[in-house]
Formats: structure tokens, C-alpha cells, sequence
């Protein structure tokens, strides 16, 4: 994602080894909205799991719509422990994905944050989904936990701040 004139990159990493989760903290409030990019390396399959300010409690819902060339699937979770934010991605090994997630008035503190979410792997399929955390505080960390496996050596997570334009 091509940073212009409205966005600031805030912070980026590469792992330098697996790691079962990332974290980006102390995020200013200064921006409208955030952006993550993950590009995300496994030797097995494995699901980005989102959470905000160390909230592990079920707080967290989504609905999900993802395809893989020939099927078609939707599903709705609530009162979860944290956003599944990817599709359901067929298994296997040496994946490669992107995953591109908005999280919107992440420092508003009068309403719950929404979350969209982009999962692409051009050997898998497509996904696409909708977050919610139903909380009001603002967002000032926010955690990437690799559900049922890690994030390999690799794996580049940036986080992006938009500004008003």
C-alpha cells in the first residue's frame, strides 16, 4: 500500500524469528484511523487474530465472506476473545498471504472501533471482514496473535496513521 500525502507510517517490523503473536504500543491519537498491512509467512496454516489494549475478555465480534474459486462461505461470531480476521483458508504449507485491515476512530471515545478486513492468497482465496470491538476507550495498542500455529521468520507487520485530509 503506497503511503501518500495522508498517511504516516508509524512503525514496522520483520521477525527475525516465529513469534506466536506482535504487538504495536503506545499509539498516538492523532490520526483519524489506522492501518495495518501483514504480510504474513507460515509453514502451516495460520489465522490472524486482532486485539485491542490487551482486552482479552468477549468483547469481540465479526462476520465473514470468503471464497476460494469454487465455494462460497459466510459466517457470524460473537462475544469472542479477540477478531478472527481471516477467511478460511484451505490447509497448507509454505502460505504466503496479505492482510490489510482498517481499523476506524480508533481514538474516538464515545463509540465501539469496526474493523474491515482484506485476506488475499493468490493460491487460496479472498476473505473479507467486518469487526467489531465493543468497547469506547481508545485504541492505544493493538496485538496480532497467530491463532493455532506462528508467524514465521519474515512475516512484515506496518502500521499506518491517517491523517484527516
Amino acid at each position: 500500500m503506497p503511503a501518500g500525502s495522508t498517511y504516516s507510517t508509524i512503525a514496522t517490523t520483520t521477525l527475525g524469528s516465529a513469534a506466536s503473536s506482535y504487538t504495536f504500543t503506545s499509539i498516538s491519537g492523532s490520526y483519524t484511523d489506522l492501518i495495518i498491512v501483514a504480510q504474513i509467512k507460515g509453514t502451516a496454516t495460520t489465522y490472524l487474530n486482532l486485539r485491542f489494549n490487551g482486552d482479552t475478555g468477549t468483547n469481540y465480534s465479526r462476520t465473514t465472506l470468503s471464497a476460494n474459486g469454487s465455494t462460497v462461505t459466510s459466517e457470524r461470531r460473537t462475544n469472542q476473545a479477540q477478531i478472527n480476521t481471516d477467511y478460511n483458508e484451505a490447509v497448507e504449507t509454505n502460505f504466503n498471504y496479505i492482510n490489510t485491515l482498517q481499523i476506524m476512530n480508533y481514538s474516538n471515545t464515545t463509540t465501539y472501533k469496526t474493523v474491515l478486513c482484506r485476506a488475499n492468497n493468490a493460491a487460496t482465496g479472498t476473505g473479507a471482514t467486518v469487526g467489531l470491538w465493543r468497547n469506547t476507550a481508545a485504541i492505544t495498542s493493538v496485538t496480532l496473535v497467530a491463532n493455532n500455529n506462528t508467524f514465521d521468520t519474515g512475516s512484515t507487520f506496518t502500521l499506518y496513521g491517517i491523517t484527516a485530509a
